[in-house]
C-alpha cells in the first residue's frame, strides 16, 4: 500500500476554515437534509463477502476497450462543448478553447489502502495522461478513493494550470506536491469565472473521507458549466434530494447534464441514487440531455456492470427524455451524438 494514497489529516488551521462555513455543523460538514446508511455490524460482513468474493456478472468477462485520444480532434475549434468519458466519473471537456478534467481518477485501484483491490474494467489507464494536452482545470467533486487518485494526481501536475476542489480536498493535493497557489476551494454555490465560463460547485446528498478519522471532514458536489450559448452539469455522487430542483431552479435548465448512476445498494440509497431516481434528477434540475456516469470503471456494489445503464436508458425513454451513451474514450458532441449500444 502506498501510504501517500491516504491524503492529509485536517489539520487545526483546516478544521478553523472550514468551521466559517454554513454547511459545517457538530465538527463535520453536514448535508442539507437528514442522510445515513443502512449498514450496521450485523450486515457488513455479508455486503464485504459479496463485495470482494462474488464477482459473477460484477465485472465484464473482457477487459473494456479504451478509444485512443484524438489530441487534434479534441482540441479542434468548434461551436459547443465537446466531451471524452473515461469510465466510471473522469470526463475530460473541451469548452470554450479551455481544457477541463473532471474527476480524473485514471488509476487502477478504486481501494488502495484495502487488503483486497477493486480493479479498474480498463487496462493501462493510468497512461492516458501521457497523451493529454495542457489542462486548463481540474475540478475534484470529493475525495473518495474512486473519484481522487494520488496516482493520476502526481501524472496530471506538469500539465495543469488550476485546480478546483471541494472544500477541504486541498490538503491533499497539497501533500502530494500540487502548489498552494495552483488550488481554489468551493463551498455550495461559489462560483468562479475563467473568461466566458463560469463554474459553480453545486450541493449534493454524499459523504467525504479516505479514512476513519476524516469522514465529513471535506465537502461534496458536483460542477455547473454556464458560458453564452451552453449551460452543462455534472451531477457528483449522492443520493436523491430536494437540491435537485433548487438547483434547476437557481442555474437551468441545462443543456446537458452528466448524472451519476451506478453503485446503488437499498443499504446505502440515501447516498447513491438508483437509474430511475437519476433520470428524475435530471428532469428536477430541468436537463435536456442525459448521460449515465459512474460505472464501467469500477464493481463498488452487486449490481451488475451493465444494469446502471440499461435502467437509466430504459426510464429515460419512458419519460422520452434524450439519453446518451458513447463508448470510452469516444470523443463527443452531444449535439449530434448517435448512439450505438456497445457494452452488449
Amino acid at each position: 500500500m502506498n501510504k501517500k494514497q491516504c491524503g492529509a489529516k485536517p489539520s487545526r488551521n483546516n478544521l478553523e476554515t472550514y468551521s466559517k462555513s454554513k454547511n459545517w455543523q457538530d465538527s463535520k460538514f453536514q448535508n442539507l437534509e437528514e442522510t445515513t446508511m443502512s449498514v450496521n455490524i450485523q450486515n457488513l460482513p455479508k455486503l464485504l463477502y459479496k463485495q470482494f468474493c462474488e464477482k459473477q456478472g460484477r465485472i465484464p468477462e473482457e477487459s473494456l476497450e479504451i478509444i485512443p485520444f484524438d489530441k487534434e480532434g479534441f482540441l479542434k475549434s468548434s461551436n459547443s462543448t465537446k466531451f471524452i468519458w473515461y469510465g466510471h466519473s473522469a470526463i475530460l471537456m473541451r469548452i470554450e478553447e479551455k481544457s477541463m478534467l473532471i474527476d480524473p481518477m485514471l488509476g487502477c485501484n478504486a481501494a488502495p489502502i484495502s487488503p483486497f483491490p477493486i480493479k479498474r474494467f480498463s487496462e493501462n489507464t493510468l497512461n492516458i495522461i501521457d497523451s493529454f494536452p495542457e489542462i486548463d482545470v481540474v475540478l475534484i467533486s470529493h475525495d473518495h478513493y474512486d473519484h481522487l487518485d494520488y496516482d493520476s494526481i502526481v501524472k496530471l501536475i506538469p500539465k495543469v494550470k488550476q485546480f478546483y476542489v471541494a472544500l477541504g480536498v486541498a490538503r491533499h493535493l497539497i501533500k502530494w506536491g500540487v502548489p498552494e497557489t495552483a488550488i481554489i476551494e468551493f463551498d455550495w454555490w461559489d462560483s468562479k469565472k475563467i473568461e466566458d465560463t463560469e463554474i459553480t460547485f453545486t450541493p449534493t446528498r454524499h459523504f467525504s473521507g479516505r479514512g476513519i478519522s476524516d469522514r465529513a471532514k471535506s465537502l461534496w458536489g458536483g460542477w455547473a458549466f454556464k458560458t453564452t450559448n451552453e449551460n452543462i452539469w455534472f451531477s457528483g455522487d449522492g443520493g436523491y434530494g430536494n437540491h435537485f430542483e433548487k438547483i434547476g431552479k437557481e442555474l437551468g435548465p441545462f443543456d446537458v447534464a452528466f448524472m451519476e448512476c451506478g453503485q446503488y445498494n437499498e443499504n446505502w440509497q440515501q447516498i447513491h441514487m438508483f437509474p430511475e431516481e437519476s433520470v428524475q434528477a435530471a428532469v428536477d434540475a430541468k436537463v435536456n440531455c442525459i448521460m449515465a456516469v459512474h460505472w464501467a470503471g469500477f464493481a463498488l456494489a452487486q449490481h451488475n456492470w451493465q444494469e446502471p445503464v440499461e435502467r437509466f436508458t430504459k426510464e429515460a425513454s419512458s419519460i422520452n427524455k434524450r439519453n446518451i451513451y458513447p463508448k470510452l474514450g469516444e470523443l463527443v458532441d452531444y449535439k449530434t451524438h448517435f448512439n450505438k449500444v456497445w457494452w452488449k
